[in-house]
């Protein structure tokens, strides 16, 4: 194990990489095709019913903008579209997705750039978040560092063998802006004045010239009508609150429900995962291994019961976690009562008190977004097996994580990069 140099992991809670080899550096994703998912189903095809299931292959689209265009083109409502994972943009992915009313003849004439659609067959019912048993990444680091590279992969994959920490990756706050997670902090506070000036004023370095000096003056000063008049057009989402407190001041809870529900409880949901990441990091600083129970460890089994351990039940649960039956959790706390057991628990507990974060907030921020925060269970560590090939400088990687695993965490075992390397 050794400890992330970088100040934006160190921020976002990923302060560790349970490997202590050299990083072979590289680029993630210099091209879309360095990225590929193949999506692994478990929908069933029914042979009839109201759905028709498609395999959607697209290269370097964000999936609901590809949803969108999708549906524009067949002319119905994008909400007659599901699937069962996000993916991501910067990538070849492959996913099933299901229509419904709608006939293969009218698929086979859909023509658009970098998407491609094959029917499957005919389900009684959609596609819906979850349904799917995982994904399988195929991934190309470029430009690594050639001394001694083959040794440093297979070391890599020897040491991660008993697991990878389960952060939530980078991409879940935002790399450029890694701002989603602040922007829950004030939400959850009730604090909406400073929840719109985080998401439309906080600058980071990286961004276009005009974006960062137009977000610091709206930050710094709060004018909103100079601010929309600097903002780019393409920032949407950020006019359109603006737009809101010109005709409304002081309305900041308004303005905020102009983002989409579902952006909204992406902030509350980074928060969340901003307090997993930090309880993992706290763990691994205190050399707790990620595999070894100790007491007030929440167990996760692989049918969803859950257990605490305890020293009578220590050594059964470390069996099957050897096993594979369970593995050692962290809940993520939201509206329904939060018991503390282990040190993570505590841990978050005091990061919760001294953020001023309570129940009720969830509960409030609950009725905004139109989503529940009750808690939630996540593995603290994944394990996967890691095939590899090396040509030159270029190390090629596959390997399979169930839903909700970020690539990315792998790949940064390996590379110890900055993370901007593998956007």
């Amino acid at each position: 194990m050794i400890k992330s140099i970088y100040p934006v992991e160190q921020e976002l809670g990923l302060r560790y990489y349970a490997s202590a080899t050299p990083g072979i550096g590289g680029t993630l994703r210099s091209v879309p095709e360095d990225f590929v998912v193949d999506e692994i189903p478990i929908h069933q095809i029914h042979g009839d019913g109201d759905y028709l299931i498609c395999k959607l292959t697209k290269k370097n689209w964000e999936l609901h903008r590809a949803v969108k265009e999708i549906s524009k083109v067949l002319g119905i409502s994008h909400q007659r579209i599901g699937w069962g994972g996000t993916k991501d943009k910067r990538a070849v992915t492959t996913q099933w997705i299901s229509f419904y009313r709608i006939e293969p003849e009218q698929i086979e004439r859909i023509n658009m750039k970098d998407i491609t659609l094959d029917v499957i067959g005919i389900s009684r019912t959609p596609l819906s978040l979850g349904d799917l048993k995982g994904n399988i990444f195929s991934v190309n680091i470029r430009d690594c560092k050639t001394d001694s590279l083959q040794e440093n992969v297979e070391n890599t994959i020897a040491s991660t063998r008993q697991g990878i920490p389960n952060y939530y990756g980078i991409q879940r706050f935002g790399v450029i802006r890694p701002v989603t997670h602040l922007v829950g902090i004030e939400m959850l506070k009730g604090n909406y004045e400073e929840a719109v000036k985080c998401y439309a004023g906080y600058a980071c370095e990286g961004e276009p010239e005009e974006t960062y000096n137009a977000r610091k003056d709206y930050y710094d000063t709060g004018d909103v009508k100079e601010a929309l008049h600097n903002l780019p057009v393409h920032l949407r989402y950020e006019r359109s609150m603006l737009h809101h407190l010109v005709n409304k001041p002081d309305d900041y809870k308004g303005a905020l429900m102009n983002i989409p529900p579902k952006l909204l409880s992406m902030f509350v949901s980074a928060y969340q995962s901003h307090l997993f990441n930090l309880a993992l990091s706290m763990r691994m600083k205190n050399e707790i291994p990620l595999t070894e129970p100790v007491p007030g460890d929440r167990l996760l089994f692989e049918n969803g019961k859950e257990d605490i351990v305890t020293e009578k039940n220590k050594k059964i649960a470390a069996v099957h976690i050897k096993r594979g039956k369970c593995a050692i959790a962290i809940y993520m706390p939201g509206s329904l009562d939060y018991s503390q057991y282990g040190p993570m628990d505590r841990y978050i507990s005091e990061l919760l008190l001294k953020s001023g974060i309570t129940k009720e907030g969830f509960k409030t921020v609950s009725e905004i977004t139109k989503s529940r925060f009750n808690g939630a269970l996540r593995k603290i560590s994944v394990s996967t097996d890691i095939d590899y090939n090396i040509v030159d400088d270029m190390v090629s990687l596959k390997f399979p994580l169930p839903p909700g695993h970020y690539a990315t965490t792998v790949c940064r075992e390996f590379m110890k990069a900055d993370p901007l390397k593998m956007i």
